[in-house]
């Protein structure tokens, strides 16, 4: 009896079947996250998006200054480059140079020079401005900052204020506001969808031609339209959650018509007639044995639809119809840059921009990679 030599030529004949071995034995869950995780992409942007997340629910401990906090020697200041070396010495601990000012009685505009001669350390865990983490736990530390002088890494806008800590505050907004939509949006489109897939007949034409209507309606302006609807007297967290509601209402089609495709091509399947003859009620039918059968690919739909509600809410309060100061998203942040003069002299004011751009970009590479992944058993 011969015996296979444990080669490096003949390792793949004893690695195939314990390969085999682990698949025929692993849950549903298991192949899509084995599956997700060979999507480089996919799993690099999931990492950048639960950066985003922290910084958000974390914020006044991340963000160098409160959202608030201004200096009005310092307004539309440029950014302050983080440095290591300081007349060819290298540091370890980094630093930025200070700026000086100087206001020009011609042109009436405000000068920055940087001032070699000011060089303040960045610190981590430093203190500064306190705060009140979520309402509930006072402190004055924040991830990294400056003992003295300033630290504008994105630069300053009109008032003074540090555009960073604008930028990881507004996230809270941008960033939630597209799961909360997407929450109150999947829960309409999966029970409109639901049972116009399930019922179909004169249920299901009725349902469509909503959909159809809704959808031939231009989003933008319907958002508009609805935006102009609410109160001027309410409050920001009304007009937060009136934003959230405008957003839901007009995005459930595209889930809608997911799940009525999925339930059209389920409800003859043998395991739903089987639990109708077992006396299973309708209700039971669609939420316990229909809808689990293809989360993975609900879960991918509402990956890709996130992009639009942020999208959403940053072109209505980029248009002055959404929130307004003093809440801080990256809509509001973006007015600042709605003037060719100031966008001119202050580029940096374009940076939540590019947030708003990587986050989407993030979006939707996750939700390509988990659509990819929600069918497991195609060439692992």
């Amino acid at each position: 009896m011969s015996v296979l030599n444990p080669s490096p030529e003949n390792s793949h004949l004893e690695s195939a079947p314990i390969k085999d071995e682990k698949l025929m034995v692993a849950s549903q869950w298991q192949l899509i996250r084995w599956k997700f995780a060979r999507h480089q992409i996919a799993v690099l942007s999931l990492i950048v998006l639960i950066i985003f997340y922290l910084s958000a629910i974390f914020a006044e401990f991340v963000a160098p200054y409160s959202a608030g906090r201004y200096d009005a020697d310092l307004t539309l200041a440029p950014p302050q480059s983080l440095r290591f070396f300081d007349k060819g010495r290298f540091h370890w601990r980094p630093f930025v140079y200070g700026v000086s000012a100087e206001y020009d009685m011609n042109t009436f505009k405000t000068t920055y020079t940087v001032d070699e001669s000011l060089k303040y350390p960045v610190h981590f865990f430093v203190q500064g401005d306190p705060y009140k983490l979520w309402g509930l736990f006072e402190s004055d530390r924040h991830l990294f900052g400056v003992e003295e002088g300033t630290v504008f890494l994105f630069g300053s806008d009109n008032m003074g204020r540090d555009v960073l800590s604008r930028i990881i505050y507004g996230g809270r907004v941008s960033l939630s506001i597209g799961l909360l939509g997407i929450a109150i949006s999947s829960l309409i489109g999966i029970f409109v969808g639901g049972i116009s897939g399930y019922y179909g007949g004169a249920t299901d034409v009725i349902i469509q031609r909503i959909i159809e209507f809704i959808r031939s309606i231009p989003t933008l302006p319907l958002w508009m339209a609805l935006s102009v609807a609410l109160p001027p007297t309410w409050t920001i967290l009304q007009v937060y959650f009136g934003i959230v509601m405008i957003l839901s209402l007009v995005g459930w089609t595209g889930m809608a018509r997911v799940v009525r495709g999925k339930f059209m091509s389920l409800r003859e399947e043998d395991f739903v007639m089987a639990a109708q003859l077992n006396g299973s009620t309708e209700i039971r039918t669609i939420f316990k044995h229909m809808l689990p059968s293809f989360y993975s690919h609900v879960i991918a739909s509402l990956t890709l639809s996130v992009p639009g509600m942020i999208l959403g809410e940053t072109a209505l309060s980029f248009l002055g119809l959404g929130l307004q100061e003093p809440a801080v998203s990256w809509g509001v942040l973006l007015r600042d840059a709605q003037f060719i003069r100031v966008l001119a002299s202050s580029p940096w004011l374009l940076l939540p921009g590019g947030f708003v751009v990587v986050a989407i970009l993030c979006f939707n590479f996750v939700g390509d990679g988990l659509r990819d992944a929600a069918d497991p058993y195609a060439s692992i």
